[in-house]
């Protein structure tokens, strides 16, 4: 894991997120307006989710759906485009990932980064095996690995597997192609970037995470607490 490459990502982050919110404005201005003139409804969602070292912070989206209301379940939590609690208005600005731009609030907050492991509801936080919690070592991103990598189209341990991944091998190069991929993958689609995790991918992270990590119980132990509170 390198800290001091992750430290100079947050600061650069900042700034980066600082003037693109000021250059989407016009986009946030044209979103909240399509999305009152829909249904009269919020603009913007808020949900609970868990960041780094376990501690809870309140995620802003910009609001697709109907009702935010709804059953959550753990083992399908990507919502179809075909979901008819979805307004028009979502389909859009979720097709192109619009719905994500009020994140920028968040990595100004220091809550989030632009690129690292998307951040979960707490509803996960008991499901965490130790090697996992690798993951709670920097804060989430807006877009990540996993994202890059399939998405909705994974099974739920591959996402986990490459949220872990990408804490212990974040890089200026690794960033840059995930980032390039994001933009891809907005007008390609998250199937075309499916790439399933085999067992022997599992069984070498989980001994570079050992190896680098087993004298770190205590953090360890610390962060589970922290992430089932």
């Amino acid at each position: 894991m390198n800290r001091t490459y992750i430290r100079l990502k947050y600061t650069v982050d900042f700034f980066i997120a600082l003037v693109a919110l000021i250059a989407a404005s016009p986009i946030f201005i044209a979103v909240a307006i399509a999305i009152k003139a829909e249904d009269g409804g919020q603009v913007i969602f808020k949900q609970l989710r868990t960041g780094k070292q376990g501690k809870k912070f309140y995620c802003y989206k910009f609001r697709s759906m109907k009702s935010t209301d709804v059953s959550f379940d753990k083992e399908h939590p990507v919502i179809s485009k075909r979901n008819e609690n979805v307004t028009k208005v979502g389909k859009f600005i979720r097709k192109f990932k619009i719905d994500e731009l009020p994140q920028l609030l968040n990595i100004i907050k220091g809550d989030m980064c632009f690129i690292a492991p998307r951040p979960l509801l707490p509803v996960y936080d008991s499901d965490y095996a130790d090697w996992e919690l690798i993951k709670f070592e920097m804060r989430p991103g807006l877009t990540g690995l996993g994202q890059v990598s399939g998405n909705g189209y994974l099974s739920i341990p591959d996402r986990k597997y490459y949220d872990a991944y990408y804490v212990m091998h974040a890089s200026l190069w690794l960033d840059i192609k995930i980032f390039f991929k994001t933009v891809f993958l907005v007008f390609a689609g998250e199937k075309r970037f499916l790439r399933p995790v085999t067992e022997q991918q599992y069984a070498m992270l989980k001994r570079e995470i050992k190896i680098h990590y087993s004298s770190n119980a205590i953090i360890c132990a610390e962060l589970k607490l922290r992430a089932a509170k």
